[in-house]
């Protein structure tokens, strides 16, 4: 065999990549791309049937687990000796501003979703959520809106991040401090010793990859979805919408092939260049859209929004993230927490090897104390900006009887868009919604192109190597296919059945990963 290194390929097409953990995971993609598009209407079913057995047995897992990577985050950086290590060998200072850095780790992150669910998230909650399930509140009502906030924060804040810095940190540990290949299996060498040199490693990195492939599909998937309507918005086509206002296939297909065009240019320019440029113009996008709001939005109630919504969401954090509902006992709140918080879960868990791998790329010369200063906790106040200014201008317009139920009734993908109609005359709305539009391009392309750098990291075990372009075309291709061919089977609801299940394996090699860094990091203390 022609391999050099553990597993390395020395000739060919593969060379400087692992042949096993490369094609592994594209002919698992391949075959779903096969079965969703040869048979979409069983694949939907399949896909539902398997979510839900996976939500019935995995449920209590996936709420748990979450906690547990939050909190651990937490005490790891609290602790001196733990939090003022650098994730560095030699003291290096970071390669990138606090500024770039901030705006890769949120592109990359949640802000494709932020576009989406700033409004989506306190408007649904605002109509539903386990206390009006309870009786202990009412659906649509001024008293309703601090419950609105603080589920949405609970999804959105310091969780996700938490789950991210679980593999942002022990990735960066293992590389920068330990001196490993920046990849997954370097993180579980301490509990699985050289074995991840061979086909235990192997395993790891080819799910981590099928999970990176299913988690982006949804995000992108989202990101389609919005940046079809915000088209509408701007030209008025009949064709992009169907008759119940989400965008049509074939305009989700559309939006992306310019997507995922845009995204492959981005990545072979390489993290340096094309996605920190996009990660900079998307941050000051950002700035824009959060002025705007500050002046035409609902400023006073966002501003009474940003302080009570941290008070309730710190006092209630321990609670939501322990409670689980039972089906027999309650199956309202237990179908309530599958829809929202087990998907959400799953969500950022399947998202995490993407997230938490590029975010390690980017962190080098960090302490593990400003990381979660800097990766956890100023995003989810970030998160909770676009919550109380986009997404109170939205509940104002509600509870004034402005929108008359115009943004409750709208698709996910258009409330932002609606909200920005009604309160900017119908030229200056169109402008905005350029703007939007322009954004969430930036946002979904940093995004497509850092999961493909991802994705080919994993493949070459961490190493670089000068034989990566032609395969980052093929992976851009292989993304597209299996988010064209899961919308043709089934729309959101299979993609998000894919990712439910997809994710699973992962968390447990997320477990795994912890306990391989605190063991780490008590040994380090030790010596």
């Amino acid at each position: 065999m022609n391999n050099t290194g553990n597993g390395v390929t020395k000739l060919g097409f593969y060379h400087g990549y692992n042949r096993t953990v490369a094609q592994v995971p594209k002919l698992l993609v391949i075959a779903l791309v096969v079965w969703a598009s040869s048979k979409p209407e069983q694949a939907s079913q399949s896909l539902s049937t398997i979510q839900s057995w996976t939500i019935a047995n995995f449920g209590s897992w996936y709420m748990l687990s979450a906690a547990v990577f939050m909190l651990s985050m937490l005490v790891i950086a609290l602790i001196p000796a733990s939090g003022r290590i650098r994730l560095s060998k030699n003291s290096e200072a970071p390669e990138f501003s606090r500024f770039s850095w901030f705006a890769m780790m949120f592109g990359a992150g949640v802000g494709i979703g932020m576009l989406t669910y700033s409004t989506a998230e306190p408007i649904f909650h605002f109509s539903t959520n386990p206390e009006t399930l309870a009786g202990l509140a009412e659906p649509e009502s001024q008293g309703n809106v601090r419950n609105a906030y603080k589920w949405g924060l609970f999804h959105w804040a310091l969780t996700p991040w938490g789950i991210y810095a679980v593999l942002g940190i022990s990735l960066a540990y293992f590389s920068y401090h330990k001196g490993q290949p920046l990849t997954l299996r370097s993180a579980l060498r301490p509990i699985l010793g050289n074995s991840v040199d061979g086909l235990l490693g192997n395993v790891v990195d080819i799910i981590a990859i099928v999970a990176t492939v299913i988690g982006v599909a949804v995000t992108i998937g989202f990101g389609v979805s919005q940046f079809a309507s915000g088209v509408f918005n701007i030209t008025g086509a009949n064709w992009i919408l169907n008759d119940a206002g989400a965008p049509t296939l074939t305009a989700q297909l559309i939006a992306l092939g310019v997507v995922i065009i845009a995204s492959t240019i981005s990545a072979l320019s390489g993290v340096s260049r094309g996605i920190k440029w996009l990660s900079n113009i998307n941050m000051g996008l950002t700035a824009f859209l959060l002025l705007f709001f500050v002046f035409f939005g609902a400023f006073s109630f966002a501003a009474s929004a940003f302080g009570w919504a941290i008070w309730d969401y710190l006092f209630n954090l321990f609670s939501m993230s322990f409670t689980i509902w039972n089906t027999d006992q309650a199956p309202e709140l237990a179908k309530w927490q599958a829809d929202w918080t087990l998907f959400y879960w799953a969500w950022w868990i399947a998202f995490a090897p993407f997230v938490g791998l590029f975010l390690a790329r980017v962190s080098k010369g960090r302490s593990i104390r400003e990381y979660v200063l800097g990766a956890m906790v100023v995003p989810s106040l970030t998160c909770l900006t676009w919550f109380a200014l986009i997404g109170g201008t939205a509940l104002e317009l509600e509870l004034s009887g402005a929108a008359n139920g115009s943004i409750l009734r709208a698709d996910i993908s258009a409330q932002l868009y609606q909200t920005i109609n009604l309160i900017l005359s119908p030229s200056l709305a169109t402008g905005m919604s350029v703007v939007i539009v322009v954004l969430l391009l930036t946002y979904l392309v940093t995004s497509v192109d850092s999961a493909i750098l991802v994705v080919t990291n994993l493949a070459s075990e961490g190493k670089k190597t000068d034989n990566s372009a032609k395969h980052i075309v093929v992976w851009a291709g292989l993304f597209s296919s299996v988010i064209a061919a899961l919308l043709y089977a089934g729309g959101m609801p299979s993609l998000r059945s894919a990712m439910i299940i997809g994710a699973l394996p992962f968390s447990f090699v997320m477990a795994l990963i912890l306990v391989s860094l605190i063991l780490s990091l008590v040994k380090n203390k030790s010596g």
